[in-house]
């Protein structure tokens, strides 16, 4: 397949830099008449198609980040929003937040719509229909334009841009070892399918866990759900299922209403959390606090990578132009929030 030109592209080739071939296309009178001959001859030569969405995000600044999250419903994306409304305030910016609902069309229209002159830049956690369809050309055009992007919690690695993330295969570890010292050692996990990045590493982490005890790690005691961000009728059936007849002493899970939901099911089936079953869940949300029993949780601490995800953003946007592009991935540690959903640690 031909390879498409972009800015990025027409940079190397005459070796200047991404701005400049930008202001030379528009020609910006900071660039000089020989350049920009010489790179609009390059750009037609070779039928070069501008970026719209990236060109209208040079033309000028608005002062306003672009924020598009998968769903409002988690706790977690709310603090996160906080904490990039903070910074953002702290800086003179504002912020415009749309919602993919999981959706990868709704995102690449979040993303024409914030770039059409409303806002500089980007943070983006992906659409799970994005993650899913493995297709991310959306993401890649815009920043070989030189479009600011940065993604927190659901992202991709070979997507070139500053990233904000917690080690999420560390934080799984931290819950499960807590149940595996408070006596826990039939431990099921109910997590998301592995194109997810946060349910494949919180998965590995509870089977890293498991290891460093020397319990067997059991294939029946793991349930992988498409969901991510609800649990409807269909999702609730599933885990009632799964935990049904299951001689489990612990249920650790990567959301807080997959939590809810098995505690649900297990009281169902005359279990009694936390004395015949331990509870612990990702994410630290009001229905961890008011659930009853309140969960037992490992805090994502989403109000500092919100910040950080706009200090970043903020940083790239500020930066020279003739700065060398140099990307960034952050981790925020995560917590044990210890509450009634499991047993007092065995001494």
């Amino acid at each position: 397949m031909k390879r498409k030109l972009t800015l990025k592209l027409i940079a190397k080739e005459l070796d200047v830099s991404i701005s400049t071939v930008s202001k030379a296309l528009r020609d910006s009178a900071e660039i000089s008449e020989d350049t920009r001959q010489k790179i609009k001859a390059f750009a037609k030569l070779y039928n070069y198609k501008p970026n719209n969405i990236a060109l209208s995000l040079k033309n000028r600044k608005t002062r306003t980040i672009g924020i598009i999250i998968p769903q409002i419903v988690h706790h977690f994306f709310t603090t996160v929003i906080r904490g990039i409304e903070q910074m953002a305030r702290e800086h003179n910016y504002n912020v415009i937040i749309t919602l993919s609902n999981n959706d990868f069309d709704k995102e690449v229209l979040n993303m024409e719509l914030l770039a059409n002159g409303s806002t500089d830049g980007f943070i983006i956690s992906l659409a799970k229909e994005t993650l899913h369809k493995d297709d991310f050309r959306h993401l890649t055009e815009a920043i070989d334009q030189g479009m600011p992007v940065v993604m927190f919690d659901r992202i991709v690695d070979e997507i070139p841009c500053d990233k904000v993330l917690i080690d999420d295969r560390e934080g799984a570890k931290m819950g499960v070892r807590h149940l595996l010292k408070t006596g826990c050692r039939k431990i099921a996990i109910i997590t998301t399918k592995d194109y997810v990045t946060i349910g494949k590493l919180r998965t590995k982490g509870y089977i890293e866990a498991l290891e460093s005890y020397g319990v067997k790690v059991e294939k029946d005691l793991i349930l992988k759900l498409d969901n991510i961000d609800h649990c409807d009728d269909e999702c609730s059936a599933k885990i009632k299922n799964f935990l049904k007849d299951k001689d489990i002493d612990g249920v650790f899970t990567v959301n807080e209403l997959f939590a809810v939901t098995a505690a649900k099911h297990l009281n169902g089936f005359g279990k009694s959390v936390p004395n015949d079953v331990s509870l612990v869940s990702f994410s630290d949300g009001e229905l961890s606090k008011h659930f009853i029993p309140s969960l037992t949780t490992v805090s994502q601490h989403g109000e500092t990578m919100g910040r950080k995800a706009a200090e970043l953003l903020i940083n790239k946007l500020e930066r020279p132009e003739e700065e060398i592009e140099e990307y960034t991935t952050a981790y925020i540690d995560t917590s044990l929030i210890e509450r009634e959903s499991t047993r007092k640690m065995k001494k």
